[in-house]
């Protein structure tokens, strides 16, 4: 067909994306996949094998809220504990986690010395297994080494002793049972060390372990509402896990119950040093009673001065019973500004402790747990920690001042109580004055003795109250050694590993393909450019050699020269009013197969019979001699200069039947010289003796040379090879087209490969385009089809030649 239609009027082809051709750019690249999984598959197992096992064991405790109501309801209870409560579990797992009842349970255990195999990849602690015995002989609590000591076994006698303080490098030498003295402490190793396998020991204090158990340590509610504590911990050893929990969770019961039963202990103390005070009292009260009756041989007041005796008497009661609530609000009074925690009634002030006292001292002790919780959260100087801290200070004050309240009461209670003892002493008075002081002597020994039995009472209830104080967490499980790792699971870590290496791989592909800037196919190259493609060339499988160029005649039945004929084929439709054409071949920069296209265009055309000159017109760096042996001493440029007539430059290649212009020597002004009328006369006189004269230029991407030929040219043919041009190579046909108002430019995809790595996801919609098209197959699966004579591909050496 005849291309006619101006630049201006074409648009790019309509394409739309191809799902397959997207598959098949994953699958041209299946075996950097395969590599890419292979090599995540290897990590993984390296991964597996050399990183530490994490093992997790729990255990379970029920938190016993009731038994707290039970014991706050007892009489002269010393406890004031709130029923269990959804936030109890966060403030016992704070107390669980504490420095007390962490060390305490690491004492229970053996932690002194751990053993280690050494493997070829990591280290395992063999707790609680012992496969020789070391036993301390001296040590420095503190200050002692922590290096691990390699041995290794040499006979029934010796072995070998290696510290990591100096990387094991002074190897010594010691017999079994003696003293080493070695890191500030000195030990001995009595039992024979296994002679299989490579062992260590290292000596721990209490608190090298105490971050391992703490730190692995977790608390949570088991199910959802209920007082079910679970706790679990992590570590790489699963006996020491769970040896280790266990120990924690008995303290922590133990510990629970002590903490409960130290405010009974207080109020027993405080009332025994008040009965030991009251018994000393009532003794003297008593001699003083015996020797007075004894005295003044008094038997028994008058029973008329029995009334005012009894008035007295229970004047002078009150007064004792004012003054014991009195030292208990003074002792309330001292906890409260000394005590920087939570405060506890140690007495039961019947009568004294006003409703909001007690108030107050609960919203006290619930603001001290809130803050201990936030402080697991914030930090000390935080915004909220400040806040509360502000609430406690002004209930503390708010305390002392209910406090101060009560004193005052209490003062003038005693004050008015004593007026009325001052009374019934002046009604007394009038009583004979033995009668008197027997009576003061008898109110005072039964006041003492009320006393005493009223304190004696007290503590015997306090008593029982502590013994019948349990702990409020009852262990319901106690932790087994979990042989199953948490951490790496291995299928996990071979999943993630193989995703990944699947991703990386699929990846690496996309990355490739976004960082390629080099043309591969057609459809690339219809979606940059509205220039039409004439035909594609295909590569040829092997490399040709500089004789070798013209494959279309060297073998005329491989599927490259069917590729080479179809592009003449086309050829035929452009330049059809035309007897003679002028074809002119170019490309962007050199390397792009301007010279290969020519000389294989101009030998299909001389098969069938076509007058074909080939021009090389490249004055600059022409290598089209080299097709025919030809040394280039003579050629366009000495014709061009007027140095040589046109018969002295026309050489023929009786092979190909090709006729040829070399370049000639390189001229000092090329460009000069193809602008010069010369050039057009020479192709003028060539119309008159062949019907097709390739002009083979210099790359127009890179000088103007080719520039007066392209506009003298009945077609011009612009090559882009596969996998060397890069984008910017298919605008330029349009530039060309726009810039010379030039309508015979067309496109020839050279050694084109099918690439389908870098092949467009788009296919193009020729029913739907404006452009004008000629037909052409890329051959792309017609390899094996019988037609062409092929070279065989290595797989295919059982195949016989057609």
């Amino acid at each position: 067909m005849d291309q006619t239609t101006p630049i201006e009027n074409r648009k790019l082809a309509s394409q739309t994306i191809n799902y397959w051709k997207i598959l098949l750019i994953f699958l041209s690249r299946w075996y950097w996949v395969a590599g890419t999984v292979l090599i995540s598959f290897v990590l993984a197992w390296l991964y597996v094998r050399s990183i530490t096992p994490i093992y997790i064991t729990s255990a379970s405790l029920k938190l016993d809220g009731g038994q707290q109501q039970q014991m706050a309801s007892l009489p002269g209870s010393a406890t004031n504990y709130s029923p269990f409560n959804q936030n109890q579990i966060q403030t016992e797992g704070i107390i669980m986690r504490s420095e007390d009842v962490i060390m305490n349970a690491l004492k229970n255990l053996n932690y002194k010395i751990s053993y280690y195999s050494e493997g070829r990849v990591r280290v395992t602690e063999l707790y609680p297994k012992q496969p020789f015995q070391v036993d301390i002989l001296a040590q420095d609590s503190v200050n002692f080494s922590r290096a691990t000591y390699s041995v290794k076994h040499i006979d029934r006698q010796t072995f070998e002793l290696s510290s990591s303080d100096d990387n094991n490098k002074n190897i010594k030498k010691y017999r079994y049972g003696q003293a080493i003295n070695a890191g500030n402490m000195i030990f001995t190793v009595k039992t024979e060390i296994p002679a299989k396998g490579n062992y260590s020991f290292k000596f721990n204090g209490i608190r090298d372990l105490y971050g391992r158990a703490a730190g692995g340590l977790n608390v949570f509610e088991q199910e959802k509402n209920t007082n079910i504590m679970g706790v679990t911990h992590t570590d790489s050893n699963p006996v020491f896990s769970a040896d280790v929990l266990n120990e924690i969770i008995k303290q922590y019961v133990k510990n629970d119950a002590t903490l409960k039963k130290r405010s009974a202990k207080q109020t027993i103390d405080y009332l025994d040093s008040q009965i030991e005070f009251l018994d000393a009292q009532v003794h003297k009260a008593g001699n003083k009673l015996s020797t007075f009756q004894s005295d003044n041989k008094l038997i028994d007041p008058n029973t008329d001065k029995q009334l005012g005796s009894s008035k007295l008497s229970n004047l002078q009661n009150q007064i004792a019973e004012l003054q014991l609530q009195e030292l208990g609000i003074q002792q309330l009074e001292t906890q409260v500004k000394n005590n920087k925690e939570r405060i506890q009634l140690n007495l039961n002030l019947e009568g004294t402790n006003s409703t909001l006292l007690t108030g107050l001292i609960t919203q006290l002790n619930e603001l001290i747990i809130s803050r201990e919780n936030k402080l697991q959260n914030f930090n000390t100087d935080a915004q909220p920690i400040k806040d509360i801290n502000r609430q406690i200070t002004e209930v503390k004050q708010a305390i002392v001042t209910n406090i101060r309240l009560l004193h005052e009461r209490n003062q003038k209670t005693i004050s008015y109580v004593k007026g009325q003892i001052g009374q019934a002493n002046q009604a007394l008075g009038s009583i004979p004055a033995k009668q008197n002081d027997f009576t003061k002597l008898q109110s005072n020994f039964d006041i003492n003795q009320r006393m005493f039995s009223m304190l004696f009472e007290r503590k015997l209830s306090a008593q029982i109250s502590s013994a019948a104080v349990i702990s409020g967490a009852t262990i319901i499980s106690l932790a087994q050694p979990s042989f199953f790792p948490i951490s790496p699971v291995p299928k996990k870590i071979y999943s993630s590993y193989l995703f990944m290496g699947l991703f990386i791989g699929l990846g690496l592909i996309l990355l490739v393909r976004i960082l390629n800037p080099y043309l591969y196919d057609i459809e690339t190259i219809e979606g940059l450019t509205a220039t039409p493609i004439i035909g594609v060339i295909l590569k040829y499988p092997k490399k040709v050699q500089l004789g070798e160029s013209v494959l279309s005649i060297e073998r005329p039945k491989s599927i490259f020269a069917e590729s080479v004929r179809s592009v003449r084929t086309n050829l035929s439709f452009m330049a059809s009013d035309q007897d003679t054409k002028v074809i002119c071949v170019t490309s962007e920069v050199s390397g792009e197969g301007k010279s290969f296209v020519s000389l294989n265009l101009a030998g299909t055309l001389s098969i069938i019979d076509k007058k074909v000159i080939l021009i090389a017109a490249d004055l600059r760096k022409s290598k089209l001699h080299y097709a025919f042996g030809s040394d280039n001493h003579i050629g366009l440029s000495n014709y061009l200069s007027k140095q040589a007539n046109l018969s002295d430059i026309i050489f023929t290649d009786e092979r190909h039947n090709i006729d040829y212009i070399t370049s000639g020597p390189v001229p000092p002004n090329p460009s000069e010289l193809l602008h010069h009328k010369s050039m057009a006369t020479l192709i003028e006189k060539l119309r008159e003796s062949y019907e097709y004269i390739i002009i083979d230029t210099a790359p127009v991407g890179l000088v103007s040379d080719s520039v007066p030929l392209i506009r003298k040219a009945d077609i011009n043919l612009f090559i882009i090879r596969s996998g060397v041009s890069k984008f910017r190579a298919a605008t330029i046909p349009d530039r060309l087209s726009k810039e010379y108002g030039l309508n015979n430019i067309a496109i020839i995809l050279n050694s084109f490969g099918d690439e389908k790595l870098h092949a467009n996801i788009y296919t193009t919609n020729y029913a739907h385009s404006n452009t004008g098209t000629y037909y052409y197959s890329n051959y792309t699966g017609y390899g094996n089809s019988g037609y062409y004579d092929d070279e065989k591909r290595w797989w295919e050496f059982w195949k016989k030649k057609g």
